[in-house]
């Protein structure tokens, strides 16, 4: 994750790779960018929602590198599923790595929280 992370941070000079980030994922995963904005309000708002896009490609990095292959396709109900229940003891249990990137770098509550079902249906896909 820390190798997945410094990456990121060198490549955010140029001005164009969050939205390739970005517009790469929402255009691969159809069901994350409504997800994501249906919880703006508790994310924070329009930036957090944003925010929230950008961290999660790359936790989707992680898992690919980690299992050698992409991450399926996180449909509504594959997210409904996984966002229910504790999410954060799901996480420490099954990715305590992600959870800790999630704690470590997003420091809104509210988006941290939105984040936490695309790590756990990540897991499921993989």
């Amino acid at each position: 994750m820390e190798e997945i992370v410094a990456e990121a941070s060198a490549k955010m000079s140029d001005p164009n790779y969050s939205a390739v980030l970005v517009g790469g994922f929402v255009q691969s995963q159809s069901a994350a960018a409504p997800y994501i904005s249906a919880s703006a309000d508790d994310s924070g708002g329009a930036e957090e929602v944003v925010n929230t896009i950008f961290h999660t490609p790359l936790m989707g990095e992680c898992f690919k590198r980690a299992n050698n292959r992409t991450v399926g396709e996180m449909t509504f109900e594959i997210l409904d599923r996984v966002a229910s229940g504790d999410r954060e003891a799901t996480l420490r249990k099954r990715q305590p790595a992600v959870l800790e990137y999630i704690q470590t770098n997003i420091e809104h509550e509210g988006m941290a929280s939105t984040v936490m079902p695309f790590a756990l249906a990540m897991d499921l896909l993989n």
